[in-house]
């Protein structure tokens, strides 16, 4: 038994190994992140796997889970300590072994299993942990279930009755491809980049993609924890860089880019041209909504404004949802409003059925582009994007803010912005014509541009976008406007990419 309460830090870890830690800070809004060493160790993993175990049968659920991890060299070790806890509290397990996230999110379903643990820190930085959570599938953890949890483990408030059991399930791998190949190959010849940033993807993408017709051309498939290229994540500029410059040099139609997990798409065109995800989410929605009419579709508030405004989707009638960031948040909604799909502007792409099960998987978001463009034989990638109304915006921007202050932090932007509504003023030039505070602030200008701020869920950073639909020179006015309102803090740092 653990001591009670849960000591939360060491100097150091490994040499204090024989207690665990666990900093309070790694439980987030709908999934856990720790650095691992520092922030956790591995009877700190077992304390969380105990405390899971805990709040399933709390909860009523069966405790039945599926756990995998992903290619760190450490996170099999993590996955293990994991599993330890769980059975400690009566959980049957069932290890898939090396996965993307998606895959065991379908495991849920194929294995008929009521819990998911998938141990992975997606596109973090290397020495980054996590675990992914849930027991009512597709749906993730979300805050309410994190709060618990973290009470639990940080309280050492543990059900420990034993009597767990373990299981590896052999090639597992296969169901999973198998249940995304077993369908008609496309009928038109496409050249595909797959770039896989040196992620989990590397191992399961590329040959998805040729088993559907594709031409691939693989790109950075080795799993390497290093990121020796770029990052992982097709929000960021030099991974879309990377693609752009694969797809001038192989003449490909399409790049399409998977994050560490796998559970996030990235794509550019056959012209080398970078699409943000959320604009990709329009094209999507432009073709699914011709199939489906007066569909209803989910979007985050950091996504582009043209999913309530673009003439197209107004015509075939669709209905759009705007809220919380976060792939728990936009999960969870989407299942409540038995929405078609829901579009993340960070890749996280939901699709119900016909196309999905509910939760975010990037290689079935790769399939439905390229399904987009097999139902368009005459377009190419940059035409059914040049036929989207032009807006200009910023990447997906973080500057750095501690984990314990950043929510303070992005309170007082929000009371800062109201306060300047309430007198009247103008921001970025212009008046204000709407305040969206479902998740941080997104601020509207009378001319339509935009900005947002909120505090990132999973990383110690506050999150800016901007867009203009009117100019980017109005984009830049809206990002120096909200970047002042920043500078106010002091707590706040640099970016990590510029515009």
């Amino acid at each position: 038994m653990f001591p009670k309460p849960l000591p939360e830090l060491f100097p150091n870890t490994f040499e204090y190994e024989a207690l665990p830690l666990v900093k309070p800070t790694g439980f987030r809004e709908y999934d856990a992140r720790w650095f691992f060493g520092p922030e956790l160790n591995l009877m700190g993993v077992q304390a969380v796997g105990m405390g899971l175990g805990t709040l399933i049968k709390r909860m009523g659920v069966k405790p039945e889970i599926v756990t995998g991890h992903d290619f760190r060299s450490y996170s099999s070790s993590i996955k293990m300590a994991l599993v330890t806890g769980l059975m400690a509290a009566s959980c049957k397990v069932h290890d898939i072994g090396l996965a993307m996230s998606p895959m065991a999110y379908f495991a849920q379903f194929a294995l008929d299993v009521p819990c998911v643990a998938m141990v992975t820190a997606s596109h973090n930085d290397n020495g980054w942990t996590g675990v992914k959570m849930g027991c009512d599938r597709p749906v993730t953890f979300g805050p309410e279930e994190m709060g618990r949890l973290k009470q639990i483990v940080l309280a050492a408030d543990f059900d420990l009755s034993g009597g767990g059991s373990y299981q590896f399930v052999p090639d597992f791998p296969a169901l999973y491809i198998k249940d995304l190949t077993s369908r008609p190959k496309i009928t038109r010849k496409l050249k595909v980049i797959a770039a896989c940033g040196n992620g989990t993807a590397g191992a399961f993408a590329p040959q998805i993609l040729e088993a559907l017709g594709c031409e691939v051309v693989p790109m950075d498939v080795e799993p390497d924890h290093s990121f020796p290229r770029y990052n992982p994540n097709p929000e960021d500029m030099k991974m879309l860089h990377a693609m752009a410059d694969a797809v001038r040099q192989h003449g490909a139609d399409v790049a399409l880019g998977f994050d560490g997990d796998g559970d996030r798409c990235g794509v550019v065109d056959n012209h080398g041209e970078e699409i943000f995800a959320d604009k990709i989410g329009v094209m999507l929605a432009r073709d699914l909504g011709a199939l489906h009419p007066a569909a209803q579709f989910v979007v985050d508030v950091k996504s582009t404004g043209l999913f309530s405004t673009d003439p197209e989707l107004q015509r075939l009638g669709v209905k759009t949802d705007y809220w919380k960031t976060g792939h728990s948040y936009i999960k969870r909604r989407v299942r409540d409003l038995n929405a078609l799909a829901g579009f993340e502007k960070s890749g996280h792409f939901f699709f119900n059925a016909p196309v999905g099960r509910g939760y975010d998987d990037g290689v079935v978001t790769a399939i439905a582009v390229i399904d987009m463009l097999d139902r368009n034989p005459g377009k190419s990638m940059s035409q059914l994007y040049a036929a989207v109304p032009k807006t200009w915006g910023t990447p997906t921007m973080a500057a750095k803010c501690a984990d314990e202050i950043k929510y303070q932090v992005g309170e007082r932007v929000v009371k800062r912005i109201e306060a300047l509504q309430a007198q009247g003023a103008t921001i970025a030039g212009q008046s204000i014509r709407d305040v969206i505070t479902v998740n941080g602030i997104r601020v509207v200008n009378t001319d339509g541009t935009w900005g947002l701020v909120r505090a990132s869920s999973n990383k110690p950073e506050l999150v800016v976008v901007c867009e203009s639909p009117v100019s980017e020179a109005r984009m830049r006015e809206m990002f120096a406007a909200i970047d002042a309102l920043l500078r106010e803090n002091p707590e706040v740092g640099a970016y990590n990419q510029s515009i």
